[in-house]
């Protein structure tokens, strides 16, 4: 039975705002965590892995592998895990050759790229004022890689901090993805999706670059697939009941974490320009969100499919 009502419940609401903000915490220490695994062994690889793991309730479980196998819209979750297991893959590539902050931010530029992405695709109005907050963040994504830029590199963009902007392109397309296959599909088809098809993305260069784990790194793949899980599960349920303005907003919490955490326990230093790039950065990501989200409030009601 389908449930139609004008806005979400305050309780429901206040539940989705909680966990939005702990799955970008634990965003933040899947990519620290995938970072120490990644000393040694290649992105692709503990990317591999992470989908593996996480793929492993949908398998085991069967009312969680029921839920997986029932979908309407097969073309749209294919499109989320496709893009999806891209985006992790150069996300996880760019976290091996770069500082866990900066592949972090490059690769939370996504909303900027999904706002773009959902008018063209599903069809909803952006406004002008976008043009105020995108210099913004562009401009602090120029700065952060200057600030790390190495000789010969053009713009100070060498080929990890690209990979890492292009993983938030296929990042961007993959929530877009996401968002309009929630309006109609249960939580563990999206996610079974992704991660089915983001193994498969990332199977190829895993294999061939394969290194058998150390018992270390066992734990660091462990706690970088947990994470990640933990993560992409509160995501996905909570997006029923959070707009992309509010998703936009707290998902900067993870490059925040990413980038304490590095600076911390892993030595990254954090320039002056760095900081300020930063920070513009993620304020220009938050005004973009704010934007392009006003245009989508609208009061009609919507249509909420039931748990399954």
């Amino acid at each position: 039975m389908l449930l139609f009502r004008a806005v979400p419940e305050k309780s429901a609401m206040h539940r989705a705002l909680l966990l939005m903000t702990t799955s970008a915490f634990f965003f933040g220490l899947m990519a620290f965590s995938a970072k120490l695994a990644s000393a040694r062994l290649s992105g692709p690889q503990v990317a591999m892995i992470r989908f593996a793991v996480g793929i492993l309730p949908c398998l085991v479980v069967p009312r969680y592998r029921r839920d997986a196998m029932t979908f309407h819209r097969v073309d749209l979750l294919l499109y989320r895990g496709l893009f999806g297991g891209i985006a992790v893959l150069l996300y996880f590539i760019a976290i091996e050759h770069t500082s866990v902050g900066v592949a972090t931010l490059l690769n939370y530029t996504a909303p900027i790229f999904a706002g773009t992405l959902s008018v063209i695709f599903i069809g909803e109005e952006i406004s002008p004022k976008v043009l105020l907050p995108l210099p913004v963040a562009l401009t602090g994504i120029f700065l952060v890689v200057h600030a790390h830029a190495a000789p010969g590199d053009l713009l100070g963009f060498g080929k990890w901090e690209l990979i890492g902007l292009a993983s938030g392109v296929c990042s961007g397309a993959a929530v877009t993805a996401m968002r309009a296959a929630r309006r109609g599909e249960n939580s563990w088809s999206v996610y079974g999706s992704f991660c089915s098809l983001g193994l498969l993305t990332t199977m190829p260069l895993g294999l061939l670059t394969w290194k058998t784990p150390h018992a270390a790194e066992w734990g660091w793949l462990a706690a970088t697939s947990l994470c990640a899980i933990v993560a992409q599960l509160l995501l996905t349920f909570s997006l029923r009941w959070v707009d992309a303005m509010t998703v936009g907003v707290i998902s900067q919490l993870a490059v925040v974490i990413s980038m304490a955490l590095g600076a911390t326990f892993l030595a990254d230093r954090i320039t002056p320009m760095a900081a300020i790039g930063s920070i513009l950065t993620i304020g220009g990501v938050v005004g973009v969100t704010y934007v392009t989200s006003l245009s989508k409030r609208k009061a009609d009601a919507v249509e909420i499919a039931p748990e399954s």
